[in-house]
């Protein structure tokens, strides 16, 4: 079939031709929206789940539905070892932007574009480097507002004011985090109690983050009550039944049906993961000739799909990380259950390894850091890349 043709679209938040088996998780963001906008009480969202879910894609599509609304949006990629002050800057900057022209009292939304503007440049010395953005320098940066240098306290004066703007619209306004797990514990904490503030006040200001599964964890550890401040929504593979459409729908505008025999073989091989979903139907389309795409078409494609798994997925990852590291995955593949891909002790990694449960810890931290390896629980770890275990065991 016309390769030009192919529906499918594997690749790092790109959003799929059918966002399949998200439809809950979108109504319920509809109805947060609207009742925040009207001033009702209601929690900011957090996403976890594993690398290749679509956790990005769905906070993208969250996004289009305030955007939709005429809410201010902006988004921001957290990263460790970076203060968020410039990124958070940077969102409100794109959100005031969005509601701006609509505004009535263009001298309102100049005061709080002062208001970013003091936010941001409290940001230190050492944590600008490598940043090129700078605040706004069309209006000055107003004094004792979100100026103080205490971060909890700096974000609940901005996102009290950033929020009354989008009030005086009738709307609101919308930031979403994505990789928020990487956000240094101490900002964690300053996020969550700036939140709370806000959540207590009912303004229409909204925090939409994603992350790895031990982010409800470290949202945890950092308040005591961030676990009833946001609403959690784990982000998992696809039933069946959405895996199939995932699948068929796509081909569907193109004319192409699919065989149940290749639909139910197209589920047992990627298990029902949105990532994997898109990669073996593109590679399923290059491979057949005709419609409808039969079981043998599957078949015939799977080794090119796991080949390209192989480097752009999983081998990507792998090169990350150091000698020590990936025999510390190594060993987590060969001890653990599903293929490798279940979580396991630490102590048991380390009886396996013939060393001392210390000695690991610098491999463990550093797979942590990079994303590669999860903490759900005290005492046990976990692939934070679905079927990586099973990925490490074929070499």
């Amino acid at each position: 079939m016309d390769p030009v043709r192919n529906p499918y679209a594997p690749g790092a938040g790109q959003r799929p031709p059918e966002l399949a088996g998200r439809d809950r998780e979108l109504q319920q963001f509809a109805v947060t929206l609207e009742r925040a906008a009207a001033g009702r009480p209601e929690r900011s969202m957090v996403l976890s789940g594993l690398r290749g879910v679509g956790k990005t894609v769905l906070l993208n599509a969250l996004r289009s539905q305030a955007v939709q609304r005429a809410w201010g949006t902006g988004k921001i990629e957290a990263r460790p070892d970076q203060s968020i002050r410039i990124p958070v800057a940077q969102a409100v900057t794109a959100a005031i932007r969005e509601v701006s022209h609509r505004h009535r009292d263009p001298e309102r939304v100049a005061e709080v574009g002062g208001v970013v503007k003091a936010f941001a440049l409290r940001t230190s010395l050492e944590d600008r480097k490598g940043l090129r953005w700078s605040p706004p320098v069309d209006v000055p940066a107003a004094k004792g507002r979100a100026d103080s240098g205490d971060l909890e306290l700096d974000l609940t004066e901005l996102f009290t004011d950033v929020a009354a703007v989008g009030a005086d619209l009738g709307v609101g306004v919308a930031l979403f985090v994505d990789e928020m797990q990487d956000i240094a514990p101490d900002e964690l904490a300053a996020v969550c109690g700036a939140c709370h503030e806000i959540s207590q006040q009912s303004a229409p200001l909204l925090l939409v983050g994603a992350g790895l599964p031990h982010l409800p964890v470290a949202l945890a550890a950092s308040k005591s009550y961030a676990e009833r401040l946001f609403h959690h929504v784990v982000v998992d593979r696809l039933a069946p039944v959405d895996c199939r459409r995932a699948l068929s729908i796509p081909a569907d505008t193109e004319g192409v049906d699919f065989e149940d025999a290749a639909l139910d073989e197209l589920q047992r091989l990627t298990d029902g993961y949105p990532y994997f979903v898109q990669a073996y139907g593109k590679a399923t389309w290059d491979v057949a000739t005709e419609s409808p795409v039969s079981r043998d078409d599957v078949l015939t494609a799977a080794p090119d799909a796991e080949a390209e798994l192989a480097v752009g997925f999983f081998g990507v990852r792998y090169e990350r990380a150091t000698p020590a590291e990936r025999d510390y995955m190594t060993a987590m593949a060969d001890l653990g259950e599903d293929g490798g891909d279940a979580p396991v002790s630490t102590a048991d990694l380390a009886r396996h390894l013939g060393r001392k449960p210390q000695s690991l810890s610098p491999a463990r931290d550093g797979l942590i850091k990079k994303g590669l390896v999860y903490s759900g629980e005290r005492g046990r770890v976990a692939f934070t890349v679905p079927h990586f275990g099973q990925f490490l065991r074929g070499r």
